[in-house]
């Protein structure tokens, strides 16, 4: 697969983390272009596995990773803990986990951007999809042909925090009176008077995070990863997250503090918090300067560490 389809973002960081076991069983839950999975093969010895998680057809059939070490598996990351179980075999005797890692990179892959068919990127003039996985679900037309006002409006907040989200739901109400809009460029037209003619760009990147995020149900299926790859890590094993966006980095960061995606506490009867996992890092890591200039999408990324501890959630 060519380094143009997706550049990994905190690569050497997030790898070297992960990989404490050379003979070890680790997951790449989201594939993309193969990145980081090839940096985790190459640090596994002869006894090391990986499994490999992307619902994007087209990521799956772009694969140039030929390594009987990798097994890639098409589906959501949701089904983290379905998989690696029904691939790896049973828990162990102690009801724990069996994998020594677990990586997710949270962003958008470089292709999908780029591809102008698949609707993700307001550059392009294109069907308003959005799907991740495009056999399935609701694109993001659909969204916007069948949901009503105060619904777009709450996704606008919600997700890409749109200052002024009422007045475009109610503009998206009112074209689509007169025809559907199925086209990134009929949205474009849709909604124009309501963007700020300083910073257009910076207000539709945050509208098409929002639509994005609820066509794939991201933050649904980022709660079941985070729940699956619990069950599945043993203890010790490490989890690295790179979100791109406040509401996944709060997710994941209440997660590893509590074993809850609301940050909601669970204590025994000492008081100590009952959590899957213990913090590696107690600030995100950032990607360094050079890192930005080169990949200017790495801007937002922050990694999470985590290590598997005995208790279970």
């Amino acid at each position: 697969m060519p380094e143009t389809y997706h550049i990994p973002v905190l690569l050497h960081e997030s790898v070297d983390a992960l990989v404490t076991n050379p003979d070890g069983i680790y997951a790449d839950a989201t594939f993309g272009g193969g990145g980081h999975s090839g940096a985790i093969l190459g640090k596994l010895g002869k006894g090391g596995r990986l499994l490999a998680f992307d619902q994007d057809e087209d990521a799956i059939r772009n694969c140039s990773i030929r390594d009987k070490r990798l097994t890639l598996i098409r589906a959501n990351f949701r089904f983290i803990e379905n998989f690696a179980l029904y691939e790896t075999g049973k828990k162990d005797a102690g009801g724990h986990g069996v994998l020594d890692g677990v990586l997710a990179d949270l962003g958008v892959s470089s292709h999908q951007f780029d591809t102008a068919e698949r609707g993700f990127s307001f550059r392009f003039d294109a069907p308003l999809d959005m799907r991740m996985n495009e056999n399935a679900g609701t694109s993001a037309a659909d969204l916007i042909a069948g949901y009503s006002q105060e619904e777009i409006e709450r996704i606008l907040r919600l997700y890409g925090e749109v200052e002024n989200s009422r007045k475009i739901a109610m503009l998206i109400c009112k074209a689509r009176e007169k025809k559907r809009i199925s086209t990134t460029g009929e949205l474009h037209e849709a909604i124009a008077t309501a963007l700020p003619r300083q910073a257009e760009h910076k207000a539709l990147a945050k509208i098409y995070q929002a639509l994005r995020i609820e066509v794939n149900q991201e933050m649904k299926s980022l709660e079941k990863f985070l729940t699956g790859a619990a069950a599945v890590l043993k203890p010790g094993g490490r989890l690295a997250v790179i979100t791109y966006h406040s509401l996944e980095d709060r997710m994941v960061k209440n997660f590893i503090r509590t074993g809850n995606a609301d940050g909601t506490q669970t204590k025994d009867m000492y008081g100590n918090i009952l959590a899957p996992f213990r913090a590696v890092n107690r600030k995100p890591i950032l990607p360094a300067e050079e890192e930005i200039s080169a990949n200017t999408r790495a801007r937002s990324a922050k990694l999470r560490i985590a290590e598997r501890t005995e208790d279970n959630i």
